[in-house]
């Protein structure tokens, strides 16, 4: 557990190898901790953090998340070694996908595998509470996503409290462009629609709009602040109007002014 939890950023593996690749070095040296590239339907999480891995050096690297109900642990560690990843500052985050029952096994099963079989951080994406307690027990972390601060605090000292060495990250979307606005409150709609994310934020008693980071709203840099307490590491997932490099650029270069 760290005081004060490093800031990495996120894109989509829709984006393509060959923009990751361009992106990365960006990324790298304006100061952020890892690079995190969520699994899509259609692209390849670990395919595009192959090109990032070629030109960096130091940025750490880390997909969210391989649907586990999907990609069996053998054929993603097959991948890893295959496409010659840096393990040494390699995340790899699991989930349970679309998986119901026996979701929990299945999960804390793959976790197991993976540990056993690389040498990279794995840590899984958890919405309720007993995933969250799977991933602090049998993984080297959690990735917790859609909270407010104070609910990201609250869940981190559960994990912690699990184990103290446990990694908790946290995904936050974030714009920081008006153009952006739209873009961003459609991607909270999305995921408002998904009956697993529905289900956890009335449990949760919270509205989605709560979990978002937008420069369109004043104190920003306190809010970022705010989500760096408790947690380890806070993920800005880089919502920008286009997919271009030029959008993502303006992204990287206003994020690391909230640092």
């Amino acid at each position: 557990m760290s005081d004060r939890a490093v800031v990495s950023l996120g894109i989509a593996a829709s984006v393509g190898p060959e923009l990751a690749g361009w992106l990365a070095p960006l990324i790298e040296d304006a100061g952020f901790h890892a690079l995190w590239v969520n699994d899509t339907p259609g692209a390849d999480a670990v395919a595009v953090l192959e090109a990032a891995a070629r030109t960096t050096e130091r940025l750490h690297l880390a997909t969210g998340v391989l649907a586990v109900d999907r990609r069996a642990p053998g054929d993603i560690a097959a991948q890893i070694v295959g496409r010659r990843l840096p393990q040494q500052r390699l995340t790899i985050g699991i989930g349970s996908g679309q998986a119901g029952k026996g979701a929990l096994e299945l999960v804390r099963s793959a976790a197991s595998a993976l540990t056993s079989s690389v040498d990279a951080r794995i840590v899984v994406g958890a919405l309720g509470p007993k995933m969250r307690e799977v991933a602090a027990r049998a993984s080297d972390g959690v990735l917790l996503s859609w909270l407010p601060p104070d609910l990201a605090r609250e869940q981190a000292a559960e994990a912690h409290a699990v184990d103290a060495d446990s990694h908790v990250a946290l995904y936050v979307r974030a714009a920081v462009a008006e153009a952006a606005q739209p873009r961003l409150h459609e991607e909270a709609a999305r995921y408002v629609g998904y009956p697993s994310y529905a289900a956890n934020f009335a449990r949760l008693g919270i509205d989605v709009e709560d979990t978002l980071l937008s420069t369109s709203v004043p104190g920003t840099a306190e809010r970022l602040k705010d989500y760096r307490q408790g947690t380890d590491e806070v993920v800005l997932r880089a919502i920008t109007a286009t997919d271009s490099l030029d959008d993502y650029r303006a992204f990287i270069d206003e994020a690391r002014t909230l640092l």
